[in-house]
């Protein structure tokens, strides 16, 4: 099966591949055809310049431009949000956290939940202590000779009986 090209030219390189990489001139090098302008040869034409934007040329949005890049590179965002939306991103953050504690919850084994446990224990028993002694260094000072007395009479009747 031959392939029939309208003209002629074209033809022989279907019958011939190589003669096709050989002619360098129907590879075009580039997919766009450039303009017929771009010769500095021609005066006459009017060079294309880009308009200016009066908002950025204004001085107070160069001003918070600046002010917004300075933020950026610090790690300061505006705070544009409504406050209902920092309350819902909060919940849903603390939602988050809590979901994530239970699974780490639900992945100890027995021996990790009994020993998380007694260290509560432990721990509840510390502040007690840590409560009677603040209540015992708050006293009032009678209340604490009051209990040095007793201390020294039952030191003399244990003396006295042996």
């Amino acid at each position: 099966m031959t392939t029939m090209f309208r003209y002629p030219e074209f033809q022989k390189f279907v019958d011939n591949p190589v003669a096709l990489q050989e002619d360098s001139t129907l590879i075009p090098n580039s997919i766009m055809a450039e303009p017929d302008y771009i010769d500095d040869d021609s005066s006459e034409l009017i060079k294309p310049q880009k308009l200016v934007n009066p908002v950025k040329s204004s001085k107070n949005h160069q001003d918070l431009h600046r002010e917004l890049l300075m933020n950026q590179k610090r790690g300061l965002a505006p705070q544009n949000k409504p406050e209902l939306q920092k309350v819902m991103e909060k919940r849903k953050r603390d939602q988050v956290i809590k979901q994530r504690e239970e699974e780490e919850q639900k992945k100890k084994s027995d021996l990790e939940i009994e020993l998380q446990k007694r260290q509560q224990k432990l721990e509840q028993l510390e502040l007690e202590q840590q409560k009677v002694q603040e209540e015992r260094e708050n006293a009032p000072e009678f209340v604490k000779v009051k209990g040095n007395l007793r201390r020294t009479k039952q030191e003399e009747v244990e003396v006295c009986n042996s």
